[in-house]
């Protein structure tokens, strides 16, 4: 149940990304929308992280959750915001989902 848990702080971790990301691409009343939505989704994240972190090693839980975020940000920037998938990001990106992997395997 922790490794879902951990899985979803990180993906809510890819949401206050975005949010930050078009909060810089809005204007008026809109800005203040995604701030909110950057404040309530770091907020859940960083509970859950906590909240994971009590059974899970902190080094462990920490790279996975920072992996999750990383790797779903430059999906969300390539798919969203239309920034370039080169060779080296989509090598380098899946060499990171790799790791994570590997972070699953060899933690209890």
């Amino acid at each position: 149940m922790n490794w879902i848990l951990l899985i979803i702080a990180g993906l809510f971790e890819v949401a206050f990304a975005t949010c930050l990301g078009k909060a810089k691409e809005a204007s008026g009343t809109m800005v203040w929308f995604w701030y909110t939505g950057f404040l309530i989704c770091l907020s859940i994240s960083m509970l859950l992280l906590v909240k994971v972190t009590k059974e899970l090693p902190i080094g462990t839980a920490y790279a996975v959750w920072t992996g999750i975020g990383a790797v779903g940000s430059v999906l969300v920037g390539i798919f969203v915001f239309k920034e370039p998938a080169t060779f080296w990001r989509v090598f380098f990106i899946t060499t990171l989902i790799l790791s994570i992997i590997g972070l699953k395997i060899v933690t209890k």
